[in-house]
């Protein structure tokens, strides 16, 4: 496979979306990878269908015509009830997939993504859980949400509810199991603990001791991580290694696009910053 791209939480950007098409075509990458939190921040239901119809469809449909793959999952920040508006989208695109908790081959390489990520104290809920069954839920800023197709429906009591989800651990061992791990690429939103790449502002780690523990088991070729948009900033870690496994966590940056470009045959990695006009 010639050179990919990796890029996570654009947030509806449109900027950040036109620079890494046109960054991908500029180095010749076969393959952009989305790590997730794709829509406006905001969570209105308006902003982010608008956003699916009106920007993303026919962005990608850009990729489709430059002959591009494209590999995207939806996020935290991404309302589950237009999940399907997606997957609609990317069904007329041959090159293009949504990957969240599905598997997708690429020039012989399976791709397996989820979108899954351990209970944060923010609001929306659609993608959170608990991390495994002894999790211990922090301080909540407001009651609990999930997207319906009419808003935003309350959940009384989050962590009776949550009770009722799988966790973390079994949504990793529900994913789809690749032929020979060894050569597998996840894309798991939440990052694992215990790396440095999951490390919120104040130097506080935040991340998945499911996830971590997964990656040691199964050892597949690479991870590639995001949601914590601050972690390389404060950690100063974006790349590292559980075992074999290289974890990548490029972060987000306010002012700039973050990008990592991948090589899987050389296993090399550059992170790059690159301006948005």
């Amino acid at each position: 496979m010639r050179p990919f791209l990796f890029v996570t939480d654009l947030h509806g950007h449109r900027g950040k979306y036109e620079r890494t098409l046109s960054y991908a075509r500029q180095s010749g990458a076969v393959l952009v990878i989305n790590g997730g939190d794709i829509c406006p921040s905001g969570h209105r239901h308006g902003d982010q269908k608008r956003f699916y119809e009106e920007f993303l469809g026919p962005h990608l449909a850009r990729y489709q015509e430059a002959g591009i793959r494209y590999l995207t999952l939806t996020g935290n920040d991404d309302l589950g009830v237009f999940d399907a508006l997606l997957d609609e989208i990317c069904a007329g695109m041959p090159l293009v997939a949504h990957l969240s908790q599905r598997m997708v081959e690429v020039d012989g390489v399976p791709f397996i993504g989820m979108n899954r990520v351990t209970d944060f104290p923010f609001r929306l809920k659609d993608r959170a859980r608990k991390d495994s069954a002894g999790h211990v839920f922090g301080n909540q800023f407001g009651r609990s949400v999930l997207s319906t197709p009419d808003g935003f429906r309350e959940i009384p009591d989050w962590p009776e509810f949550a009770g009722t989800l799988p966790t973390i651990e079994q949504e990793l061992e529900a994913l789809p199991v690749p032929p020979d791990p060894s050569r597998a690429v996840y894309v798991l939103h939440g990052p694992p603990s215990g790396a440095g790449l999951d490390t919120i502002r104040g130097g506080l780690p935040v991340g998945s001791a499911a996830t971590r523990a997964f990656l040691a088991r199964v050892q597949p070729l690479l991870s590639l991580h995001g949601h914590i948009h601050e972690s390389p900033e404060e950690s100063g870690v974006w790349k590292t290694k559980i075992g074999r496994t290289v974890c990548i966590q490029p972060g987000q940056s306010a002012e700039e696009l973050v990008v990592v470009v991948g090589n899987l045959e050389e296993l090399s990695f550059q992170r790059k910053l690159l301006s948005v006009g």
